[in-house]
């Protein structure tokens, strides 16, 4: 079965047709249906003024603290407040995850408080815009005089659907290539990322036969940790992906993808040079037990204030066939949702668009690892505190869009997730899990997302 496109058909079509193709009762089952409140504008961006909208005195701000972020977050709401006496912001945490601060907020639709600004990650805000739970940003941009050229268009484009924006970048990341120095030194390893996995898997013996009591070369993320977002390198490295590039025809059961998967499942149990982490590889890594892994910018902070060795960051390894762009960005932005007062969105706005300024962007990114998200923003003095930090920005220029499969097909990144860990901690056999995960994803596809398409 394929779920590709006609070539005309792209995504901010796709996003179009499905707003406009959800009825009330399909909301509803979506968990959440159209706003009801007669206080709350349209989310068409042609019928959204907020001409003469005075800012509301006091909101809330849902976050899951990435990143370890609540005391930086803290600080900037602080300093907002001595900025201007208008609107007070009370930072809540709604959960310790991007997974329950989303099931938080989709629970708040259908009966509770709303937020006025929350967190939305990169596999949630979708099924947000298709509920119509949040609203498009481009008139608030409009009535505070907010030029967004400045953002990073990688980052702020995760956004545009449907000829709107629906979040501001804000805790943004890719994954990087992390490495212990002084291993690689006593292997005699020149002092960089590999170019591709199949130069780490000659590296690899020699790490470990250098580092006696290492653990293993490398260990691979926790697969419940977003293991669909890391491992489409390698997926992309081998020429295959979850699904064709922009695209719901689902690939993950090709000979190109199986490849990309059944070279990881090889380092773990026929070469033996990987292992799984438990709970979370950049702290194996920190500890010393391990010589390398992949893992959020975000943990870039938490890794070197750990981590009693120089600590090496590079690009992703390519593959095989494919060595760029291998790379996909990730994280989080901050949107606004529908149904609650003009006032509420107008002081949420306003609040954001501090929150994301050059300099505030610089004192969320010196204090988590996480990516400034202005060009406009001299990221100078943190390159200079910590040069691993410039990788992160310079892998931009080398950075591909998430596979439709795993950003918009409602939880498939968990249903990754679970059979990646079939194959990684069962040895399960590589192609059958993913003829399985395919027929998995074609169903969520058929059952949640197909009857949204006119």
């Amino acid at each position: 079965m394929s779920f590709s496109q006609p070539a005309e058909f792209n995504r901010r079509r796709f996003l179009g047709l499905a707003a406009g193709g959800l009825s009330a009762a399909a909301l509803a089952a979506c968990g959440g249906g159209p706003s009801t409140s007669s206080d709350a504008p349209s989310t068409k961006p042609d019928q959204l003024d907020f001409t003469g909208v005075k800012p509301a005195s006091d909101i809330t701000f849902w976050s899951s603290n990435p990143g370890s972020s609540q005391q930086v977050t803290q600080e900037i709401i602080d300093a907002f407040h001595k900025s201007q006496s208008d609107i007070k912001v009370q930072l809540v945490t709604a959960g310790s995850t991007y997974e329950e601060i989303a099931q938080k907020f989709q629970a708040a639709q259908a009966g509770g408080t709303l937020p006025d600004l929350v967190v939305l990650s990169d596999v949630w805000w979708f099924r947000y815009f298709l509920q119509d739970s949040i609203i498009p940003l481009d008139s608030l941009f409009k009535a505070l005089n907010w030029d967004t050229s400045d953002y990073r268009e990688q980052l702020l484009t995760d956004y545009k659907y449907d000829g709107s924006i629906w979040a501001v970048p804000w805790a943004r990341s890719t994954p990087l290539f992390y490495w212990n120095k002084a291993h690689w030194a006593a292997a005699g390893l020149p002092d960089r990322a590999p170019k591709t996995w199949d130069e780490f898997a000659e590296w690899a013996p020699k790490l470990q036969s250098a580092n006696p009591g290492l653990q293993h070369a490398f260990q691979l993320p926790a697969l419940a940790g977003y293991a669909g977002w890391s491992f489409q390198n390698n997926l992309w490295g081998a020429g295959g992906g979850w699904s064709a590039k922009e695209s719901f025809d689902v690939t993950c059961d090709k000979p190109a993808a199986v490849a990309g998967l059944q070279f990881l499942a090889d380092a773990v149990y026929k070469d033996k040079w990987s292992g799984v982490a438990g709970k979370d590889s950049t702290q194996d890594l920190s500890a010393g037990a391990v010589s390398a892994t992949v893992g959020s910018t975000g943990s870039l902070v938490g890794i070197l204030k750990v981590a009693k060795f120089d600590v090496g960051a590079g690009f992703l390894p390519g593959g095989p066939k494919e060595t760029s762009p291998v790379c996909p960005t990730g994280g989080a932005g901050v949107g606004i949702p529908k149904k609650i007062k003009p006032e509420n969105q107008v002081a949420a706005a306003t609040f954001i668009k501090f929150l994301t300024s050059p300099e505030n962007t610089l004192k969320f990114s010196q204090a988590t690892g996480y990516m400034p998200v202005r060009k406009s923003a001299d990221a100078s003095s943190i390159i200079a505190k910590t040069p691993q930090a410039k990788v992160a920005i310079d892998q931009l220029a080398v950075t591909r869009n998430q596979d439709w499969a795993r950003v918009f097909l409602p939880g498939a990144d968990q249903e990754m997730a679970n059979a990646c860990a079939n194959i990684l901690t069962k040895n399960g056999d590589v192609q059958a899990e993913m003829t399985k995960l395919k027929s998995t994803l074609e169903g969520i596809y058929t059952s949640q997302v197909k009857p949204h398409l006119k």
